[in-house]
């Protein structure tokens, strides 16, 4: 049997009734996976045994009627760490890698009873926009295997769009959640800065990181957002204001929301079927009461040159962690210090990582950090 088709509200009043345990949703879902795995490539590990363990001792507590994430079964980005569980950030470098401690976020749904099944497939170090990038496999696209998904939370985005699980997590740096959403006609969201604790994300451009959901629906990509979001003393970057309840404005009229179009997004490049598409929601937005204006963004063309810049600066140091001393993969015929650094990082780094380390690496360096980082900044 399998339960794929229901939302999480429906999911929750079955496991509250006790029509279905959370043992039979877990196996459900665990079955949707291996059913579809094949086809899509959405996993780098399932986690069957751990996930099982978590529903069995949730059924011999009991299902908590008032929180509406007891029980749900999700996937989660193999970029955050899950303790004892793999966490390989889909490199090399992190193949034998499993934690000994759980990111935020991932504490935060443990908090609500979720049980996290399986860690999905994605660009190594999250770096890449069509989940070509991984060391262990490369992803589908849900809808069509001979089209890319999207990246760098391809996983995530095709776990959610094959029917594999109804939820899951993503991270995005510079569209990672947005971009593999779109692909795969799921709801994917990017969090603001700050909302979401990025503690136990593996870092990639630190200004920029941050974690957020993918869901089926826009009501339940809010739901999972409340889970997920609030203030971490182990972040300082994270936000100290208040979370509302994200599912507060759904259904409600829109009449008198301003809604802006950026005239620089739709002129040259844009693809006449995208643009049509736009502008008919647009209309459709306006037709509900909605104020939709043209505005615009000059910078705007910046943005790519920019982002790479920061993003490949932040990498540069944040990757340095990974020297083949403390863990991960470490090259093999080392006959000095030097050796361990070069030959390991060389092995254990694929190529788009490389490339962006030494972009990174290039926009620090003296001479260049005032005419690049400093301006990007």
């Amino acid at each position: 049997m399998t339960f794929n088709h229901k939302t999480i509200e429906e999911l929750h009043d079955l496991l509250v009734k006790k029509e279905i345990s959370a043992v039979e949703l877990t196996q459900a879902t665990l079955a949707d996976i291996k059913e579809r795995e094949a086809a899509v490539d959405s996993f780098i590990t399932i986690s069957e045994e751990e996930a099982l363990a978590q529903a069995a001792a949730l059924d011999a507590k009991g299902i908590d009627a008032d929180n509406l994430m007891s029980g749900i079964p999700l996937a989660v980005k193999d970029n955050i760490s899950t303790k004892g569980i793999l966490t390989t950030a889909a490199s090399k470098m992190l193949y034998n890698y499993k934690p000994i401690f759980d990111a935020t976020s991932v504490e935060k749904l443990y908090g609500k009873d979720m049980i996290i099944v399986g860690k999905t497939n994605m660009d190594e170090f999250a770096m890449g926009g069509s989940s070509e990038n991984s060391y262990f496999k490369t992803t589908k696209n849900a809808w069509d295997s001979s089209k890319v998904p999207g990246g760098s939370s391809g996983g995530s985005a095709t776990a959610v769009a094959s029917g594999q699980v109804r939820l899951s997590l993503g991270s995005d740096t510079g569209g990672s959640i947005r971009q593999p959403a779109s692909f795969n006609g799921v709801v994917g969201l990017k969090p603001t800065y700050g909302r979401v604790s990025r503690f136990g994300l593996i870092a990639f451009g630190s200004s920029l990181d941050q974690i957020g959901p993918l869901s089926q629906t826009v009501k339940e990509n809010a739901q999972l957002l409340n889970v997920i979001a609030g203030n971490d003393p182990k972040d300082s970057t994270s936000s100290q204001e208040s979370v509302p309840d994200f599912t507060s404005k759904i259904g409600q009229d829109i009449k008198g929301m301003k809604i802006a179009l950026p005239k620089e997004y739709m002129g040259e490049g844009i693809d006449s079927k995208v643009k049509e598409t736009i502008l008919a929601a647009a209309k459709h937005l306006e037709s509900l009461g909605a104020i939709v204006e043209e505005v615009s963004l000059p910078h705007s063309k910046y943005g790519v040159a920019v982002y790479y810049i920061i993003a490949s600066s932040e990498a540069s140091s944040n990757l340095q962690r990974f020297d083949g001393i403390r863990y991960g993969y470490r090259a093999e015929g080392i006959e000095n210090l030097e050796d361990v650094y070069v030959k390991s990082r060389s092995e254990g780094f694929g190529e788009e990582v490389k490339r962006r380390i030494m972009l990174g690496t290039f926009s620090l360096s003296s001479g260049y950090y005032d005419a690049y980082f400093k301006k990007a900044g």
